[in-house]
């Protein structure tokens, strides 16, 4: 299979999940390659447990781990993809939930690109709202932002009251 026939399942967003799951197929690998140098007719132990991510990702791309050719695809692919995939970096106030994520890092792979990453950080002081920012450009969506842009009209909303009195 080639490199741009693979897609990634929506539960890896981050370059961290990324190299999780490159790990996790690593040390699956590893395992049968082990498996392979015993004697014939020594018990295995159980195959080493697999996360829903690589599961997802396996089941995407039609991949059968037990073949050498699906792993070595899988894995260069995966390399690839952690040197080269386009990253973005968006900022939020809170931890966002999974399901949240799920839904910006699937836009993102419709909308740019289908194998973009999304690193996530948190900064308290943006209120509400999001920041971005990518290799070259940075906007900010905070509603701490959002008051600086218009600090003059909240000012003078505030100094002259309004013409109505509360009854």
């Amino acid at each position: 299979m080639a490199h741009d026939q693979f897609s990634l399942p929506l539960k890896v967003v981050s370059q961290g999940d990324a190299m999780r799951l490159k790990r996790e197929l690593t040390v699956l690998s590893e395992y049968i390659k082990q498996a392979d140098l015993r004697r014939p007719g020594t018990v295995l132990e159980t195959l080493p447990k697999t996360s829903a991510s690589l599961h997802d990702f396996t089941q995407d791309n039609d991949l059968n781990l037990l073949k050498v050719e699906d792993r070595d695809a899988a894995n260069s692919f995966l390399a690839q993809l952690v040197e080269q995939a386009p990253v973005i970096h968006i900022s939020f106030a809170s931890e966002p939930s999974a399901a949240f994520m799920h839904k910006i890092a699937s836009w993102f792979r419709e909308q740019i690109d289908p194998l973009i990453l999304i690193n996530v950080g948190l900064e308290p002081s943006i209120a509400a709202g999001f920041t971005l920012r990518t290799l070259n450009h940075y906007h900010d969506f905070s509603l701490r932002q959002q008051f600086s842009d218009h600090r003059e009209l909240l000012l003078n909303g505030i100094r002259e009251p309004s013409n109505t009195q509360p009854a």
